[in-house]
């Protein structure tokens, strides 16, 4: 691997300022104080002055631009980016209709719970300022009002001042927990107002977001005594940070407690899963020894889990639920009316309003530890056997053939993967799903998260579906400009497979012919060249790949490709069908 962090720099001439200072500087100026390291943009000339002071102000630098070739890789490299960093970037969208490009993958981010700090832009709200036609289309009254029930704050500011304030809070608010995007809307003319000289700038550490809230000490104690005393106790690891301390204390927590251990694959790696106590597969859905785990248990510890009502109501049906459940989790605070990302309203016997990361050192301290007499090494179900023929059992045999005693970073997992195909060892060994169900996200996450990856050593590789890379393969061209190694596998299956299994289901209820399925779902005749597609925009292109044999080729010199800095695509032809529960 490169022992740099540095990306491509698309470096500007220098420019002599002289004595004239716009609006559009104090704005950039403000973004560098509240150090966002990127803006990912497809440009627009309604943000035009801004981009002009990001390239002749600041030299390109802090923030840096990355450009994409659609508006909705921006947000999604930058939700991949604080996927695996913890760490929030801009991305900036031209006008109204850069906006509605770029709605699926804020509600993605919004659904994730990951910050982005979006820069919107209109055209002249005084209609005597704006150009014909082209600023009159690009304007529209509240135009936050598109996005504004799944992100976290929206302004559009008056001034220059009134936009540096807009800027302290709207970073402020998204990287608050439970975090999401914000949105800001610049007005052209504010950007290209003429100023007297450059606003002092504000003392950004005076802003910053709060630390996490503390759990009451006596909630604390009601908790610990529930699991101390507990017989059955089981863990729910959900949303949780990227943090390694925090990562480390959710173990001590669970050996102390001799607790078994659940994670969910469509949220990032919270605890090891080759460890004693993680007790089964994760998976979309609970395994069957999962339900039994949780339909068995006296005392349940969620941790931010994903629908901690659909997994009770998954476990118990209509029944009683007898467990007594301690809920940690503070994303109550982002549920809204709109969009029902909420789930089922879970029963709660203690409720810590407060972030996991900041209850369980608690915890960890005031919990007695606890014997039992009972085996912690739940059975793990046999995970599918790769064929010659390629399957996702074959990508897996192959991917973990070749990353072995390597750092790697999965950013993406398709429908249908198993959960025991990859073991998580480390909080950045998997960073989850992305969010919203927005298929065309996977690759422009996996762009984000090897931007933040790069240099460590630790390489970034998504596992998409042929329909979620079709809608989002653009983002290649950006990694491969930038030279941010990283590795998409195309697990192709020709097919929106899973709309054809809901298909076969309404057939089959109405009595009909199943094996109509396929129609309108099937991606064939012709067969898209993906490695074509991948290989047109830089990158090292490899396939079809249709055998075991040649995909652990395939790896090999996509890892070879990887190492020396370079984005590898493979077009891996899977049969379709699920290996996951």
């Amino acid at each position: 691997m490169q022992d740099t962090t540095a990306i491509v720099h698309d470096a500007p001439v220098r420019a002599e300022h002289g004595d004239l200072v716009w609006g559009s500087d104090a704005i950039a100026a403000v973004l560098r104080s509240l150090d966002i390291p990127y803006i990912a943009l497809n440009p627009g000339a309604s943000y035009r002055g801004l981009h002009d002071s990001i390239v002749n102000y600041l030299g390109n630098r802090t923030p840096q631009m990355i450009l994409c070739l659609h508006d909705e890789h921006a947000v999604s490299i930058a939700q991949g980016y604080f996927k695996a960093s913890d760490r929030m970037m801009a991305a900036a969208l031209h006008s109204n209709v850069g906006l509605m490009h770029a709605t699926m993958p804020i509600f993605n981010s919004w659904c994730d719970r990951s910050p982005v700090l979006i820069i919107g832009a209109t055209g002249a709200w005084d209609a005597a300022r704006r150009r014909p036609w082209i600023e009159w289309i690009h304007t529209c009254s509240d135009q936050a009002q598109l996005i504004r029930n799944y992100t976290k704050w929206d302004n559009q500011p008056g001034s220059v001042a009134a936009t540096t304030e807009a800027l302290l809070r709207a970073a402020q608010i998204a990287q608050t927990a439970p975090r999401g995007p914000v949105y800001v809307n610049l007005d052209v003319s504010i950007q290209e107002e003429k100023l007297e000289s450059l606003p002092p700038m504000p003392a950004v550490e005076r802003f910053a977001a709060p630390q996490p809230a503390q759990p009451s000490a006596d909630l604390v104690a009601q908790a610990a005594r529930l699991l101390s005393n507990a017989k059955s106790p089981v863990m729910l690891a959900g949303r949780c940070s990227r943090s390694v301390e925090a990562w480390n204390v959710r173990v001590a927590l669970a050996e102390k407690l001799n607790m078994p251990v659940l994670t969910h694959i469509k949220l990032a790696a919270a605890f090891p899963t080759d460890h004693r106590l993680h007790a089964a597969p994760p998976g979309n859905r609970l395994t069957g020894d999962a339900k039994k785990l949780i339909a068995q248990a006296d005392v349940i510890l969620s941790l931010d889990w994903l629908d901690l009502g659909g997994a009770l109501k998954q476990a118990f049906g209509a029944d009683t639920i007898k467990p007594k459940i301690i809920q940690v989790s503070c994303d109550a605070h982002s549920h809204r009316g709109w969009a029902m990302d909420y789930h089922i309203l879970p029963p709660t016997d203690v409720y810590l309003m407060c972030d996991p990361d900041a209850a369980l050192p608690m915890l960890l301290d005031t919990v007695q530890a606890r014997s039992s007499t009972q085996t912690t090494d739940s059975p793990q179900r046999k995970v599918p056997e790769p064929e010659k023929t390629l399957t996702l059992a074959g990508v897996a045999d192959a991917l973990e053939a070749a990353t072995r005693g390597i750092d790697r970073c999965i950013t993406r997992l398709p429908l249908g993967w198993h959960g025991g195909y990859a073991h998580f060892r480390h909080p950045l060994d998997y960073i989850g799903f992305d969010g919203g169900g927005g298929v065309g996200a996977g690759p422009g996450i996996t762009v984000g998260a090897a931007l933040a990856l790069k240099g460590s050593g630790r390489i970034a590789i998504g596992l998409c579906g042929d329909g979620d890379f079709l809608m989002g393969n653009t983002a290649v061209w950006t990694a491969a400009h930038y030279g941010i190694p990283c590795l998409m596998i195309v697990c192709n299956n020709r097919s929106y497979y899973n709309d054809e299994l809901h298909q076969e289901r309404v057939a089959v209820a109405r009595a009909r012919p199943a094996q109509n399925r396929w129609i309108g779902q099937r991606i064939s005749e012709p067969d898209i060249d993906i490695a074509a597609m991948a290989g047109a925009q830089g990158a090292v292109a490899v396939g079809p790949v249709t055998t075991l044999a040649d995909m652990h080729r395939a790896m090999q010199t996509a890892m070879q490709a990887v190492r020396e800095g370079k984005v590898c695509v493979i077009d891996a032809r899977v049969l379709p069908g699920y290996d996951a529960d």
